[in-house]
């Protein structure tokens, strides 16, 4: 720690505490030990460390259980704003990714589902509904529109895999998207299948995914916890 450093010294232990999980010398499980130890181990005041395990219990890296101590987590999922599936994401990222299928029929396509795939509203449309979960931990919620007789599928494949995945191996190319990100707070029911309080932030996203001939193949609304998942941007200057 540097003392001499206007960088206050709670957050400069959170710094080197969310680096060691990040870098993998902090592996999911670890338990920290109280607050006591932890500040006997690295020369600081109870308050101090208290307030830098508060830090990345916010940020989803740690978690407090009685009687255990302080624990690491499983760190959160940084997913590259990209035209890429969350199954493979994690998957590449070795989070052990799985799938629990909430719904899979047909259904009157809503009014922005039946814009996004240049239909008229109300046309019956494949509905997709599942929740996604990272080393057995609920990620986020996905509900997905499909055009009628775009390919076939079955629960146990949804379960099984991403549905890009699925619509590449049927010889359907994912050209390019349309996609907006935002955030909301939870409501009771989204906060209950996601195991986060009513209130919550989640992240949102929306986008429609085109295949080579520019025609539309699949809209997705989908929320994810903030505590669990972000997106990443790369920024270029101008030229």
């Amino acid at each position: 720690m540097d003392r001499a450093s206007p960088v206050p010294l709670y957050f400069q232990l959170a710094q080197q505490l969310e680096a060691a999980i990040e870098g993998g010398r902090l592996p999911p499980g670890t338990l920290l030990g109280n607050e006591i130890q932890l500040a006997a181990r690295v020369g600081l005041s109870r308050p101090t460390v208290r307030q830098a395990i508060q830090t990345l219990v916010d940020k989803g890296l740690l978690v407090r259980r009685r009687g255990v101590g302080t624990q690491v987590m499983h760190g959160k999922v940084r997913r590259p704003v990209e035209l890429s599936s969350l199954y493979d994401d994690l998957e590449a990222a070795g989070r052990h990714p799985a799938t629990e299928v909430l719904r899979h029929t047909t259904a009157p396509a809503p009014a922005e589902a039946a814009a996004a795939l240049e239909i008229p509203a109300g046309t019956e449309v494949v509905l997709i509904e599942r929740v996604r979960l990272a080393h057995g931990e609920p990620v986020a919620h996905l509900r997905n529109h499909l055009p009628v007789g775009l390919l076939e599928l079955d629960r146990a494949e949804l379960a099984g895999t991403g549905l890009y995945r699925l619509l590449r191996a049927a010889g359907i190319t994912l050209h390019s998207a349309r996609q907006t990100v935002g955030a909301r707070a939870a409501t009771a029911e989204e906060g209950e299948r996601l195991d986060e309080p009513a209130g919550a932030p989640l992240l949102t996203m929306e986008r429609t995914a085109f295949d080579e001939t520019g025609r539309p193949v699949e809209f997705g609304s989908h929320v994810y916890r903030a505590s669990r998942y972000s997106f990443e941007f790369q920024l270029a200057g101008p030229p």
